[in-house]
């Protein structure tokens, strides 16, 4: 087979299904590689493709004396607040494919180096504007002391807070996010620290701190140390449509790639805390 029959293979059905199986596995891998997947809210309803999705937060219940609701006729109403969430940012990964370079790689081989590196530029443009997100939304506190001390104070600023819709929230739905140099000084005051002969150097992950999830992120923005925030607190639906390859004018290349679109609110921002540089 020549190469210019190779390269066509793209334009018939076997090279879109090629296509639409490694986009499968790098938007797979997208949602279990980024920090953001984790924590992100889920529970939205709405239809994506009319532009915005709905989260709610649902007020707590409140118990009333017995026969309350025999005597009114009617039981308490739930209460919600909605947030809407709108799906504003569209981008795109599409790149030309040469009959050159097909000579090196391989329809197959070229196609998979390409859609990999897309998914990594997925994965880095939704980890910063989630981020970004809990940045603009967060409460900045401004704890003293050693940065275990700090990081505590940032996990009760969660854990502890009280309103219509939260009566405190376990440790077991709060994680931490910190850029590396935070991430290393706690790690350091661990493996360190008075007291703290009995923990281990050789994993690389602490995997959790006082009873809380925490993580490792190089997509921070700049000037902020640590996020606290309860899983959940932001949402970020994220759409993706594979471009069927086309044949660009008078070239031997043919175009494909992706469609994204996606979008990024604090549904919670009560329950997002951040730790800044002074």
């Amino acid at each position: 087979m020549s190469r210019i029959e190779s390269l066509n293979i793209l334009l018939e059905s076997t090279g879109r299904d090629l296509l639409a199986e490694e986009y499968g596995k790098v938007i797979e891998n997208v949602q279990k590689n980024t920090i953001s997947s984790i924590l992100k809210n889920t529970d939205l309803s709405g239809t994506p493709t009319a532009g915005t999705v709905e989260a709610k937060r649902f007020v707590n219940a409140q118990s009333q004396p017995y026969g309350s609701a025999r005597t009114a006729s009617a039981a308490s109403k739930v209460r919600a607040r909605p947030v809407t969430v709108p799906i504003n940012v569209n981008r795109e990964f599409l790149e030309e494919i040469e009959e050159k370079d097909i000579s090196l790689y391989g329809v197959a081989g070229m196609v998979s180096r390409r859609v990999q590196n897309h998914g990594r530029g997925m994965e880095r443009e939704l980890e910063r504007a989630f981020f970004t997100e809990a940045n603009a939304a967060g409460t900045v506190i401004t704890p003293s002391g050693a940065i275990n001390v700090q990081v505590e104070a940032l996990i009760q600023q969660v854990e502890t807070t009280l309103n219509s819709f939260v009566d405190g929230v376990p440790r077991d739905m709060i994680s931490i996010v910190a850029n590396p140099a935070t991430y290393g000084e706690l790690r350091n005051w661990l493996d360190t620290g008075a007291g703290n002969s009995s923990i281990t150097t050789a994993p690389e992950s602490i995997v959790t701190f006082h009873g809380v999830r925490i993580f490792s992120n190089v997509y921070m923005p700049t000037g902020v140390k640590a996020v606290v925030q309860a899983d959940g607190s932001i949402a970020q639906p994220v759409m993706v449509n594979v471009y069927n390859p086309k044949v660009i004018d008078l070239s031997d290349a043919i175009g494909f790639g992706i469609f994204m679109y996606y979008g990024t609110k604090a549904v919670m921002p009560d329950l997002i805390a951040l730790l800044r540089s002074a």
